[in-house]
Formats: C-alpha cells, structure tokens, sequence
C-alpha cells in the first residue's frame, strides 16, 4: 500500500475517534466511535502520626507517611444499531495510597483500588461492554454526553441490557453526592456502602451482566458477575454456575433534581472460608488463624443496603445523603473491603451563597463495624486483605471527612481534603489518625 494510502487510512481512523462529541439532541451515526470523556486525576495525601502500642503485618502505619496517586482515562462509545452501543475505557494509575492501602476499612483514597496492588502501572482496559435498549414507551429523556454514556435521547418506560467487563458499582448503589472519589469524598467509606461486598477483581472490575426495568420513577435492576478467585484477587472465577455475585436492586426518584432512594440485596457464591471453622481449627492446633486455608468452592455471603439522596436547593447541587448496609459477616470479605455493617450521612453545599455557584463544600460521617465472628478472628490475630493488626481491642471504626472543591475552570478542579479516623481498623488501642489531602482533577 502507498503511504500516501496509509497516511489517509490513519487521518480518517483518527477522524472517527477523536471527532466532536454529538450534540445531546442529536441521534449519533451508526459505526462512528466518539470520545466521550477523559479525565486525570491527582491526590496528594498525608498521613499523621498514629497511636500504635502494637502493630500487624497490615496495620496503618505508626509514624506519619505521605503518597501520591494519579489516574488517567479515556472513554469511547460507539452506536452499533438503533438503541445499541459498544463502550471502551482504557484507564491507567500510578502512585500508591499511605500506609499502603492497607489498615482500614475505609480506605482513604479511594483511587487507589484502580492501582490493584503489585499489579502493572501500565494502561490497561477498564471497561469493555455493549448496552441495548428496548423502548416501551414514547415518552423520552435528553441524555448528554459523559463517560459511558453516548448523547440522545432515552425512552422513559424501556428494559435496557448490559454486558462485558465493566463495574459493578456503576449501575448500583448510585448517589448523587457520594459516588466519586475523584470529584466527590475521597475516603472509601463514601464511594459506596462497604458492607455490599460487591464483585470486582483488584482493579475494581469484573464480568457480566445486568438487566434494568425503568418505569416512570421506579427502576428494577437485576445483575449477575464473576468473582475473584480469591480475596482481592486479579484472576476472575469460572464458570459462572460456580462462583458469581447476584445484586438486586429497587430505586425510586422524583424526577432529575427529586428526592430519591433504593434499596440493594446480594447473594455471593465463591471459593471462601468460614470464620468460625478457621478459629476452631487453631484453637485445636495451637496456630494462628488463616482464612484463606478454608477456602473452599460454594460458600455464599448474603447482605442487603439502602441509601437515599435528599436535593435541597440549587437545582439539586445542595442536598442531604446516608446509606446503611449489612451482611452476614461468616465468610471472609472477599472483594471491596473488610466490613460487615456500614452507615454513613452527610450532606454536600453548592457555593452559590457566596457566588461561586460551581464551588462544593460537604461533610460526611461512617461507622463500620465486624461481625462477631470476623472480629474474633482479627483479634486471634487473623489477618484478611487490608485488616490485621495482630490483636485486636474492637471498636467500631468511625470516619469524618470534609472537604471544599474550587472550580478553577470549567474543566478543572482543585480540591481540600481532610478525614478523621477512630480506631481504624476496628482498634481502641490505635489511633486516632488524621489524613489531610490535595486533589487536582481535570476532565474534558
């Protein structure tokens, strides 16, 4: 082939990818990919100095630390058919968390599970999946463009199908205010409810499927996913008969700025241990406890939450939210974190009252807690994927955070960050801790 051929080949593939986003009134041409988003996102994060008469091979470190994290992404989406489309984000991290991510429930960066631990730096795909939508109504919503959403309109009444890699966290447990570690709260505690050990391999990401019902304001969403194959891990379980996450999920909103609330329940079946039977196996043999050597195919964990959005004022920019959540708590957390119960609330202020009207201020509190079996293992000195200190004094582990997002331009943000922690990972006899955190985010 001519270069002259190969020159125009690469213009027009480079013309499909990077051409301008369609109009939200405008139905996008079949079979031309459109960048919908990209986004980088910088945390600067310090940790103080933390009371620690003992530590574990996965406590929060004693003396103070500080970690950086960055994350890039850029997302595509492509119209294959009338109310069909094809997804692709490539995403990548670097930095790490303080404390190495390890010691808390609520993490206090909420990045950092996209750098999946000792796994690559390098870019890799985030999400890959195809949407289909069979209107059932005529009534439509205007969409706009953003990451995983093409421009166009939407039927109200319609059953919509979704399958591929994607997160599990995007089609549930949805909050106006608490969904974003990147322009929102930082701390995991407040990014979803971390009871629902919902299915994600290290990165965050696992494969499947959802179904969703919408119907005036009501909206049934029912979800079926890989899990790991084991605790925090990378490599995903199959077949899907074997090991899966079910989720089902019950919403309501009163219209884009109404109230709104759901509730969530999900059934997991994977290769997991038992709490108890680890325990009494070394109280028997005189041993410390390991969770992972019951690892068995077949166990299940089921848990339920609920959350709700408040919109106050400022076209829903200024508002109340809380979430609960509980799961039974005897096999070992297996995917986000390690927590059994979880309730959080706050409330998120837009900065119109002294004219800066794009300008965020919000204030949250957590408390999570174990149940009784999980924390009789930590305190025989168990330890799981972000938990073991070696013994354990348990408390319920108590988080606040605040922060002030400045609008510095209409694609760029600089945010204030600081959170609180009481006995982090569920010990009286560690900390407090205090976090103070710088976020730089740009999005287009």
């Amino acid at each position: 082939m001519k270069r002259s051929s190969l020159r125009a080949s690469a213009l027009v593939l480079a013309t499909a990818f990077f051409a301008p986003p369609a109009m939200a009134d405008e139905q996008p041409r079949l079979w031309v990919p459109q960048l919908l988003g990209a986004q980088y996102t910088f945390i600067d994060q310090h940790q103080g100095r933390v009371h620690s008469p003992y530590a574990g091979p996965l406590s929060l470190r004693a003396q103070a630390n500080q970690a950086r994290s960055h994350t890039f992404g850029v997302y595509f989406g492509m119209p294959v058919a009338p109310h069909a489309a094809v997804y692709l984000d490539v995403e990548m991290f670097r930095g790490q968390g303080v404390s190495n991510g390890t010691g808390l429930a609520g993490l206090t960066n909420g990045d950092v599970i996209r750098g999946g631990g000792s796994l690559s730096r390098n870019a890799y795909v985030a999400r890959a999946f195809v949407t289909y939508d069979v209107p059932l109504g005529t009534d439509t919503t205007v969409l706009e463009r953003k990451m995983d959403q093409l421009p166009g309109p939407q039927a109200d009444h319609r059953l919509s199908f979704k399958a591929g890699l994607l997160a599990v966290n995007d089609d549930f447990d949805q909050s106006r205010y608490a969904n974003s570690t990147r322009t929102q709260f930082l701390n995991w505690g407040l990014l979803n409810d971390l009871a629902w050990d919902f299915a994600a391999d290290t990165r965050g990401y696992t494969v499947g499927g959802v179904v969703t019902y919408a119907s005036g304001p009501w909206t049934w969403r029912y979800g079926v996913y890989q899990m790991p194959t084991r605790a925090n891990g990378q490599k995903l379980e199959g077949p899907i008969s074997r090991a899966r996450s079910e989720n089902l999920q019950l919403s309501w909103q009163a219209g884009a700025h109404g109230p709104s609330a759901w509730l969530l329940a999900f059934r997991n079946k994977a290769r997991m241990g038992i709490y108890r039977t680890v325990l009494a196996r070394a109280a028997r043999q005189g041993t410390t406890p390991d969770i992972r050597s019951d690892d068995r195919d077949g166990r299940h964990k089921y848990g339920i939450a609920a959350g709700f959005d408040l919109p106050l004022a400022d076209d829903g920019d200024t508002g109340l939210f809380g979430r609960w959540g509980w799961n039974d708590g005897k096999t070992e957390s297996f995917a986000f974190t390690e927590a059994d119960r979880s309730a959080s609330f706050g409330g998120q202020m837009a900065g119109a009252r002294w004219n800066r009207p794009r300008d965020k201020i919000a204030l949250a509190f957590v408390v999570n807690g174990l149940s009784p079996d999980h924390r009789r293992y930590l305190a025989a000195g168990g330890s799981g994927f972000v938990l073991g200190d070696g013994r354990l004094d348990y408390g319920a582990e108590q988080i606040a955070e605040a922060y002030y997002e400045l609008a510095a331009t209409p694609f760029a943000s600089v945010t204030a960050d600081f959170q609180f922690i009481r006995h982090p990972g569920y010990n009286r006899d560690r900390g407090p801790a205090r976090f103070i955190g710088l976020r730089v985010h740009l999005e287009y």
